[in-house]
């Protein structure tokens, strides 16, 4: 039997962006939907979503239960490197002293980046250390759940 890697590669992008639209996470397919999200007043954390193996193993379920907690950002928010290329570049512009990174998590209020947790930070971390670095952002920046 052989094995269709598209459609594999297919299945697990769509499994990797199911585990966070299921969490609450919106999905930002294009530059116009990062600009309309991140040029609002208030807080967004946006993941950087990949398929990398770090992704799946620390960063999505660190962005999963990160959200059990007292206060949350405005907007949580999600792309993805290497499906939707436009809006990842286009979210990326909006961190310039980044360098591009994922998985990653970017923290925003009122269209300005605040901060990030990049793969170098994810990756042989603990899932518990990048859960408190976004709960710290919430406290600090947040409002009540």
């Amino acid at each position: 039997m052989e094995l269709d890697f598209n459609l594999y590669m297919q299945d697990l992008v769509q499994n990797a962006r199911n585990e966070l639209t299921e969490a609450g996470y919106t999905q930002l397919l294009t530059p116009d939907d990062v600009d309309a999200h991140l040029n609002k007043e208030g807080t967004a954390l946006v993941m950087v979503n990949s398929v990398c193996g770090c992704a799946g193993g620390i960063a999505r379920p660190a962005a999963i239960h990160s959200l059990n907690y007292d206060k949350l950002p405005d907007q949580i928010l999600t792309v993805f490197a290497g499906q939707d290329k436009e809006a990842t570049e286009q979210m990326r512009d909006k961190a310039p002293d980044y360098l591009p990174s994922s998985p990653s998590f970017a923290f925003f209020k009122d269209g300005e980046i605040v901060d990030m947790i990049e793969r170098h930070q994810i990756e042989g971390h603990e899932i518990m250390s990048v859960i408190t670095g976004l709960q710290a952002w919430f406290e600090e920046h947040g409002k009540e759940a």
